[in-house]
């Protein structure tokens, strides 16, 4: 019986669960304005253990979104995941986060792109079949009314972006799924499962989130 602890705070979406054998049994998460997950993600981590009636001792792996997403989310996740690592001697699974927000879409057909807010016009994207296989790789890019112009499938868009893209992102063949805004650990249960079988794993000294950008830190105000 294999249970993985997974780990989400790549976006305002603080998200905790726990899963047996790749099903999720229980998931606790809040997404807030302002992030919480320095709060929230000890306490949630110790309450999913304690509510699947087990001990950290049971767990097999932890898996943690590796990116991208927020500078802080994402240190404070990792951090937190590599802590439990290291005191339990067990391996570390990294997921791609824009995997995990795409994997939350049940579509039989067309593309997945899921989009994560990037300031202004700017979303960390990659585009995604029905089976959850990548065709486009993540990037950084500027969404204007040219992206993604030569999909003539349905393309189904989700994550945090629908309010400032979908005013620009017009096509008929353009759908917004827009109750899936963020990933959640609830959908990491099925990928970190897979991970683990195969050994799918990352050296827990050395791992780093994903930022893919430079994290910027913004300059003082003048007073």
């Amino acid at each position: 019986m294999s249970f993985i602890l997974n780990i989400e705070t790549a976006t305002k979406n603080c998200s905790v669960s726990i899963a047996k054998n790749g099903e999720t049994i229980l998931c606790k998460e809040i997404a807030e304005e302002g992030y919480s997950h320095a709060e929230k993600l000890h306490v949630f981590i110790e309450e999913v253990i304690a509510d699947a009636g087990i001990t950290v001792q049971d767990l097999v792996a932890i898996a943690v979104s590796q990116g991208p997403g927020s500078y802080t989310g994402l240190r404070i996740g990792v951090s937190a995941a590599k802590g439990l690592c290291f005191a339990l001697n067990i391996p570390l699974i990294a997921i791609d986060t824009l995997q995990t927000l795409a994997s939350q879409a049940k579509v039989s057909d067309g593309k997945i792109i899921p989009m994560l807010d990037a300031r202004r016009m700017e979303v960390y994207s990659a585009i995604f079949n029905a089976d959850l296989e990548t065709e486009r790789a993540i990037q950084a890019e500027v969404i204007d009314e040219n992206s993604f112009k030569d999909i003539n499938e349905t393309v189904y868009f989700v994550g945090d972006c629908a309010e400032k893209c979908q005013p620009v992102l017009t096509k008929e063949n353009f759908v917004f799924l827009e109750e899936i805004k963020y990933p959640s650990a609830s959908a990491m249960s099925k990928i970190s499962f897979d991970k683990y079988q195969k050994s799918d794993t990352v050296d827990v000294a050395y791992f780093e989130p994903y930022y893919l950008k430079d994290f910027m830190m913004a300059p003082p105000s003048k007073k």
